[in-house]
């Protein structure tokens, strides 16, 4: 419980939802749906960049 209360409830949610996001595209790659894993994997990546560029705008950058 430390560890969510360090980095916050919304960090905390986001790396879960990113890591869910990596096994489902690996399952769907394992099963064939090659093209379709490439595009749900490009999400976590573009999730993470949209967490950092709002963290940045809080902080005033």
């Amino acid at each position: 419980m430390s560890f969510i209360k360090k980095i916050g409830f919304s960090n905390f949610f986001m790396l879960v939802l990113c890591a869910l996001i990596i096994v489902v595209a690996e399952y769907l790659f394992l099963k064939g749906y090659h093209m379709h894993a490439i595009f749900i994997g490009l999400w976590a990546p573009t999730l993470l960049g949209i967490v950092i560029f709002i963290k940045q705008i809080k902080n005033g950058r």
